[in-house]
């Protein structure tokens, strides 16, 4: 699609207009993930799940993620539009959640502890406590490509494994001017410097059915 850009702290960001295009598409191909899934059964169903998680976990981190880098960090942000206003961590991470099409509770969620915001999601889940960042990074290669959410002792944010890249995705209330931003897990972060991280991989068989069939959590 055609998207009209503007320039913000250094990130391009999509107009309004083609961010909400971008939730259209992804809506659109929900019903057909939908339609396709109701014609089928046993392991034409599980292909139809693998399927759209495929779709997802590329839409999200190619085109939700790209919309939002360079939105302002602000404890009190809820802004609904990229590059307009200011978002706090977890509304960073119920909002894209919410504009992917899951039926979720965003306020809610986005002012519970991040470590429930997770469990609400999956089971998936490994904790680490004082333990080096290199351990975190050595799990992720193990458990494969895919959409982490992380909670720390004060904020929560995203992290995508694919191929050989690994990025802590977040509003960064570090740099509250730039907020939204993807960086290496040993950057100047709160990641690196969290004492307690808990990671739950989303996306799971469960998570992914009740996407498509509209199901709220």
């Amino acid at each position: 699609m055609g998207i009209l850009l503007f320039i913000r702290c250094g990130y391009a960001q999509p107009s309004v207009s083609s961010y909400s295009i971008l939730k259209a598409t992804i809506e659109s191909r929900r019903l057909e993930f939908q339609d396709r899934h109701a014609k089928t059964d046993g392991y034409a169903k599980k292909k139809v799940i693998n399927e759209a998680r495929d779709y997802l976990f590329s839409v999200i981190i190619n085109d939700m993620f790209d919309a939002w880098y360079g939105t302002p960090w602000d404890f009190n942000g809820t802004t609904t539009t990229p590059g307009q206003g200011t978002i706090a961590c977890g509304y960073f991470v119920t909002t894209v959640l919410q504009d992917a099409g899951f039926e979720i509770p965003r306020v809610k969620w986005a002012q519970e502890a991040s470590e429930t915001m997770i469990m609400h999601m999956t089971t998936d889940i490994k904790r680490f406590s004082n333990r080096p960042v290199d351990e975190v990074s050595n799990y992720l290669k193990q458990k494969g490509d895919g959409l982490y959410i992380v909670g720390l002792d004060v904020h929560t944010g995203f992290i995508f494994k694919s191929g050989d890249t690994i990025r802590f995705v977040h509003s960064n209330y570090y740099n509250p001017d730039v907020g939204v931003m993807a960086q290496d897990l040993d950057s100047y972060n709160p990641f690196q410097n969290s004492s307690y991280r808990v990671v739950g991989k989303i996306l799971g068989d469960e998570m992914m059915r009740k996407w498509i069939l509209g199901i709220p959590f």
